[in-house]
């Protein structure tokens, strides 16, 4: 049983419902909020409140936003007929800040993983297939994580989607930069055969 006041032992519980905060991290979290001074306290409490009550999912892309639509959706200079599709709105981030990439997203909020009772209805593949309906989609591009969910979410969109008259692509995958061919593991080269281009 711990001695620590009961205040205490209530923050380091509430800490460690964060992802990868474990028992010590979440106590070593607690005291240095403890130790913060009133003004960053009261702000922390008003930006996880905000974060909160403030955020929702777009409701084109289902990106997560402040405003509805988002400000990619609402951004007329991004190309309308070419839609990224990615697993959860940390993707969209990730993509943006390469600054690559030009046209619009669609947040699935998951990949199908049978395993975990996720299937296709559990996704916004529907919401999706209006979007290419109605919105004159000319290319899918599935930017879905390299992993055998991230892949069978790939196949499956692929076959929703072709018979529509759609293009689709996927993001290439293979060798990241910087990485050595003999820690690579079998599926990631063979990806990069595949995703070869000539130089």
């Amino acid at each position: 049983m711990s001695s620590y006041p009961k205040p205490i032992n209530q923050l380091i519980e509430s800490l460690s419902y964060l992802p990868g905060i474990g028992p010590k991290t979440a106590e070593r979290l607690a005291f240095y909020i403890i130790t913060m001074s009133g003004n960053k306290v009261d702000h922390l409490i008003t930006a996880l409140q905000n974060a909160k009550n403030k955020v929702f999912n777009c409701s084109v892309c289902n990106n997560l936003t402040d405003r509805d639509p988002c400000l990619i959706c609402q951004d007329e200079r991004r190309e309308s007929g070419l839609i990224c599709v990615v697993q959860d709105p940390k993707d969209v981030i990730a993509i943006e800040k390469v600054r690559d990439f030009q046209g619009r997203y669609h947040v699935l909020q998951g990949v199908i993983s049978p395993m975990e009772g996720i299937g296709p209805d559990d996704l916004n593949m529907k919401e999706l297939l209006e979007r290419i309906n109605s919105e004159n989609i000319k290319e899918i591009l599935i930017a879905t994580d390299p992993t055998v969910e991230g892949e069978a979410t790939a196949m499956y969109l692929t076959k929703l989607v072709k018979p529509m008259g759609v293009k689709v692509t996927r993001l290439a995958y293979g060798l990241p930069m910087g990485g050595d061919l003999e820690y690579a593991d079998e599926m990631t080269l063979q990806q990069a055969f595949e995703g070869r281009k000539e130089m």
